[in-house]
């Protein structure tokens, strides 16, 4: 595997003055084959531990490990332990920084554990968290039900109503030093947008007495690394599931945090503490799917459009919220102009009554498979009222738009015509 000196040569970008895509780049940026037996691809360091080359090398790798001193100009960690680096999750997390234009990232055992390894990273007790809702499930559970535990409490706001964020950010502070302003855009599962820039600047009239702003992280699962990169737009850290399409085969759970080096460097610390990586066959894996994430993105979004527009046109369906028909006079429009370059392919619609008639639909699906996640290379639907966000009490869901005639849809990359046909079978029977 190759090492300081060795794996700078393999991080080059430019090929005779071109700067080289990240599409380009995922095929062997970060890895040396001659230092791997020639094998074309990186292998799986199926190792807990590594040998030193002397008692000088382990001093010198530990004392950056555990930040006892500073790091040299040129001088890059070494291979310690599997809880701490491993070469596939370094190479991993070297091609995971192209697309969204990050100086650093980290990779994690799930989408959850980045989101609280992260939170904790930064917000302590008698903080407040301002979050966007609505929001994954597991992420308001974690906000809503265990960080009050710890003393850190939140404040949440509703994406895509003009002055929510204001408010709530008016309610936080008196009540403590808000550590961090937490968005999913676009949310799960309405589609809303939160304006990332707009945030930013909000956070940066929120300094303590220390010179310090909230931390503006953004998950962006969603729409991926290709349809928006929140670090161009203000937010300093960008969260993802990367089961979900970086992954995107559905066989392998794993999350992902991209920033600066600045602010990476505690949530490190932190995960090295909690032992909330992944394996390493989990990484492999990743950057095996990595090869293809424009391909597949690219397939399922062209896909999505036209079940979007089946369905925005049967007499069955009462709205869909998909972004990429956002009317022009919509005020989320110019939102979606300014920060995303496409609308992905996960998307909501309602059907004509309520929870009955949205589980007649998803009942009577033959391809489309009825299961939670999002952004494998399978089309799935699911019930956000029942399901992915059951633990949202009822009033807090009609109040953030989820309703029990809801079902999010997240197209994958088979023919749309096949897809449709599906869908229109399964809306007979509404």
């Amino acid at each position: 595997m190759a090492r300081e000196k060795d794996r700078k040569a393999y991080r080059e970008r430019e090929l005779n003055g071109q700067e080289l895509r990240p599409e380009t780049l995922m095929m062997g940026y970060g890895y040396d084959p001659s230092l791997s037996e020639g094998s074309v691809k990186i292998p799986i360091f199926q190792t807990s531990t590594f040998v030193f080359r002397s008692a000088e090398e382990g001093k010198a790798f530990f004392e950056l490990a555990y930040g006892l001193r500073e790091q040299r100009p040129q001088e890059e960690p070494g291979l310690i332990y599997s809880r701490i680096n491993n070469p596939d999750l370094e190479v991993l997390e070297d091609r995971l920084t192209l697309w969204d234009g990050a100086e650093d990232g980290l990779v994690f055992a799930s989408g959850m554990a980045a989101i609280s390894t992260t939170v904790l990273s930064f917000a302590r007790p008698g903080d407040v968290v301002v979050y966007s809702e609505p929001i994954y499930g597991g992420t308001e559970f974690l906000l809503d039900r265990i960080l009050p535990q710890f003393g850190i409490a939140r404040v949440p706001f509703r994406a895509g109503v003009e002055g929510a964020l204001e408010a709530a950010l008016e309610e936080a502070r008196p009540r403590g030093r808000v550590a961090m302003i937490l968005l999913e855009t676009p949310a799960n599962p309405t589609n809303a947008l939160v304006d990332i820039a707009a945030t930013a600047k909000l956070a940066g009239r929120l300094k303590d007495g220390q010179g310090r702003r909230p931390i503006v992280a953004v998950d962006n699962t969603f729409l991926g690394p290709l349809w928006q990169q929140p670090l161009r737009h203000g937010a300093d850290l960008v969260l993802y599931s990367l089961t979900k399409y970086v992954g995107g085969h559905s066989d392998v759970i794993a999350g992902g945090c991209l920033g600066s080096q600045e602010l990476i460097a505690p949530v490190r610390g932190m995960r090295t503490i909690l032992g909330t990586m992944p394996d390493p066959f989990t990484a492999w894996l990743l950057m095996r799917s990595l090869e293809t994430l424009k391909l597949r993105m690219t397939a399922s979004m062209k896909s999505a459009r036209y079940v979007a527009e089946f369905l925005a046109d049967h007499p069955k369906v009462k709205r869909v919220f998909f972004l990429g028909l956002l009317a022009e006079d919509d005020p989320q429009r110019a939102i979606y102009q300014r920060q995303c370059s496409g609308p992905g392919s996960t998307f909501s619609f309602e059907v004509h009554g309520g929870e009955a008639e949205a589980f007649r639909f998803l009942n009577a699906l033959r391809h489309v498979k009825l299961a939670v996640s999002l952004g494998g290379t399978e089309s799935l639907a699911e019930h956000p009222a029942t399901m992915t966000h059951s633990d949202v009490p009822p009033e807090v869901q009609a109040k953030i738009g989820i309703t029990p005639a809801m079902v999010r849809i997240s197209v994958g990359v088979e023919h749309p015509e096949d897809i449709i046909a599906d869908v229109a079978q399964a809306l007979a029977a509404v």
